[in-house]
């Protein structure tokens, strides 16, 4: 059994808190590590597929994090990576439409 908990064990639950209302909760969030973050990583998610951003995408990550403020955006699912890539790919249509020239930033 221990075997199976290391296995979808990752670094431990840090608590998160958030207040609303004149309150404060503490919940837990995990770093998406463990099985499920293999399989995410497998799927082009985590750390992996970071690596793999270009720099168009790196700035729609920066944009969300720092004004929507939706948290750090360095341990990505394959979902929102994906829906990242959506994002950039429509920045890069839009500006060849206005300006009739391709993106500066080359897209990986």
């Amino acid at each position: 059994m221990d075997f199976v908990n290391k296995l979808t064990q990752s670094e431990k639950n840090k608590p998160v808190y958030t207040q609303g209302a004149g309150t404060t909760q503490q919940t837990t969030s995990s770093s998406g590590g463990g099985l499920m973050g293999k399989l995410s990583g497998m799927a082009g998610g985590g750390q992996t597929g970071e690596h793999k951003e270009d720099g168009l995408d790196k700035g729609v990550d920066w944009v969300q994090e720092h004004v929507f403020k939706q948290g750090p955006q360095n341990n990505e699912s394959a979902l929102e990576q994906a829906k990242d890539e959506r994002i950039s790919d429509t920045i890069r249509e839009q500006y060849k439409k206005a300006t009739g020239k391709n993106f500066p930033i080359a897209d990986k």
